[in-house]
């Protein structure tokens, strides 16, 4: 497929700048469809896991399609990214569903286990429950960081059946190797502060609600990522180590072999979280396609504070020349 290849203003090409800009609050201000005609849906799926989701629906003839919607590492449906992606999907014809991964998104209660990265099965099932909501042409399923890496697995997965409309999926910034991705983050105090920050309020949520299950507060007390999550794995998992909980969930160089499922991975080669020679590690497949730009940072890709990211217009003519 032709594209235009993502050319920043100078002033917005910073690594750092693109990353920030990608969840600033600001591009989301406004009056947003997406928003406005969203139903809060609750999906069961099937195994004893509960999901929390916000459809908005097309209400004219002419629904191009569908847009399934996955977030980051303690992201939301309501995270910028996602709103703003959204709402672009959303005024070009296509029906949007933003689901929340367990824990995330104020769906705390929803489940007494806690959130772990390797539970693809309840987001592919997931993502198949809401593809069944809009019957009017295909699907498309968009990944962002850690829901970039699910949208990996799913189409990997894809063959296995379930899906009725799906039809591609793309994949941006995705995590490959989370153990190189929980270093980097630690290694970053910028990025540092952004995910302690987020996380503690994520388990001190969790603590409120199941207040028997869990106690946090020395977990609480780590002042990087790999070392609370070596604590929880030792005191809440099944896991031997951090070591064996990453690899559960580490997109590998042969994980591609039996793609059934047409995926397009979008990718910066300064993004400050994921090294950019791990993309190139993956073996290439039919019906892959890899696109790497100089410039993006981290879920970025921003021409404009009130400008679609690239992604965005990307997806739109991704999804419309299927």
């Amino acid at each position: 497929m032709q594209f235009e290849p993502f050319r920043p203003p100078w002033y917005l090409s910073h690594a750092y700048t693109q990353t920030l800009l990608a969840s600033l609050k600001l591009r989301a201000l406004g009056s947003n469809p997406l928003v406005r005609f969203e139903r809060h849906v609750i999906l069961d799926t099937g195994s004893g896991a509960r999901l929390s989701g916000y459809y908005t629906p097309r209400e004219s003839p002419d629904t191009k399609g569908l847009a399934v919607l996955l977030h980051g590492w303690e992201g939301s449906a309501h995270s910028t990214y996602m709103l703003t992606c959204g709402k672009h999907l959303y005024q070009n014809g296509y029906a949007v569903f933003r689901l929340n991964l367990r824990d995330h998104g104020n769906s705390h209660h929803l489940n007494k286990g806690l959130f772990y990265a390797t539970l693809l099965d309840e987001v592919f099932e997931g993502v198949r429950l809401a593809t069944r909501l809009c019957s009017d042409g295909p699907a498309v399923l968009v990944g962002f960081s850690l829901g970039g890496n699910f949208a990996i697995r799913i189409a990997a997965m894809y063959a296995t059946g379930g899906y009725d409309h799906l039809v591609r999926a793309v994949s941006i910034s995705p995590v490959l190797d989370p153990e190189k991705s929980t270093n980097r983050i630690d290694h970053s105090p910028l990025i540092l502060g952004y995910f302690l920050k987020k996380w503690r309020n994520s388990l001190r949520l969790k603590q409120h609600y199941f207040p028997t299950a869990y106690n946090f507060d020395t977990i609480l007390k780590g002042k990087t990522i790999r070392g609370i999550t070596d604590q929880l794995i030792h005191r809440y998992s099944s896991y031997a180590d951090s070591h064996e909980y990453f690899s559960g969930y580490r997109i590998h160089s042969n994980s591609l072999e039996n793609l059934t499922l047409p995926l397009t991975i979008i990718a910066a080669a300064d993004d400050p979280i994921i090294p950019v020679d791990d993309f190139y590690a993956i073996t290439p497949a039919p019906g892959f396609d890899l696109i790497v730009h100089p410039h993006g940072g981290h879920n970025g890709f921003i021409e404009g504070i009130s400008n679609p990211a690239w992604y965005d217009r990307f997806i739109v003519k991704c999804a419309s020349a299927t």
